[in-house]
């Protein structure tokens, strides 16, 4: 059974979650319900986002799912209007809706004469603009919708999902690389942007967790690494893949105004030591 880490008070919080019938998502979703705050939980799968709602109100949490596409403002604009009729004006936003895309990964890692397609000279731009729109258009529309709802407000955090990948590219995935790092500097302006407004912002940089998402680009049909996740888990000083529910804590403690109520503008690493290692 999942148990929080810290005990933090979001009694009086609203929080969105969008992504939210994604496994680190729905888990945050879970971690805020239990700390006491009313979950708005945001997915364009909407039946994934009532599984993980449905999961909160068995457990006593109050929790409801929207459906909502984040890179269309009138479906943000939507499910907020939704979300006020029924538990009021968003406090908390975790921008948590992203991902990649087949068609902006290269097939090799270094390009060669012979290389396999698609190589980088023939990925597919609409594939390439749909990945760095998730990540990064994803996060700024339901900025741009719920934050207006915090303006003036106390104790009011945007939490953005960054990656591994914004501090070093990985091989492969250009587009995802360079949208995860345009959410961890989105995350440095806004931090600016919103000082005066009483609204922090900051993000977490997860490093490598295995989920639905990339279980077969990290694991073989018997569970062993790959020989990706062989290279990663060489580069990871830990040795492993993080836990999911080793990234809560980090996420209650940036929503706690009394342990980090000085902290804003700043991306948290969760990662075993990726960022730190240069290889030898």
């Amino acid at each position: 059974m999942f148990r929080l880490p810290l005990n933090v008070n979001l009694d009086s919080r609203v929080a969105v979650v969008t992504g939210a019938g994604g496994v680190l998502c729905a888990l945050f979703s879970k971690a805020l319900a239990l700390s006491g705050a009313r979950v708005a939980l945001l997915d364009i799968n909407e039946q994934a986002a009532a599984n993980a709602a449905s999961e909160i109100t068995e457990a006593g949490g109050v929790a409801r799912a929207y459906a909502c596409n984040v890179l269309d403002r009138a479906s943000c604009e939507s499910a907020r209007e939704a979300i006020l009729r029924d538990f009021g004006p968003c406090s908390v936003l975790l921008n948590g809706a992203g991902g990649n895309n087949s068609r902006a990964t290269t097939a090799s890692e270094y390009h060669a004469p012979d290389a396999a397609d698609p190589t980088f000279f023939n990925l597919d731009p609409e594939g390439v603009r749909f990945v760095f729109d998730l990540n990064f258009l994803g996060a700024f529309i339901p900025t741009q919708v719920f934050a207006a709802d915090m303006l003036g407000r106390e104790g009011c955090s945007v939490i953005n999902v960054s990656s591994m990948n914004a501090y070093t590219p990985l091989t492969k995935i250009p587009a995802y690389s360079a949208a995860k790092a345009a959410v961890s500097n989105f995350t440095q302006w806004l931090a600016v942007h919103f000082s005066r407004c009483g609204i922090r912002v900051n993000a977490i940089a997860p490093g490598f967790f295995v989920t639905e998402q990339n279980r077969s680009l990290l694991t073989k049909p018997d569970g062993s690494p790959t020989p990706r996740a062989d290279k990663i888990l060489a580069a990871t000083p830990l040795a492993r893949f993080g836990k999911p529910e080793e990234l809560v804590g980090t996420l209650l403690w940036l929503l706690c105004e009394e342990a980090s109520g000085f902290v804003t503008g700043a991306v948290i690493p969760v990662d075993g030591g990726f960022s730190a290692y240069a290889g030898v």
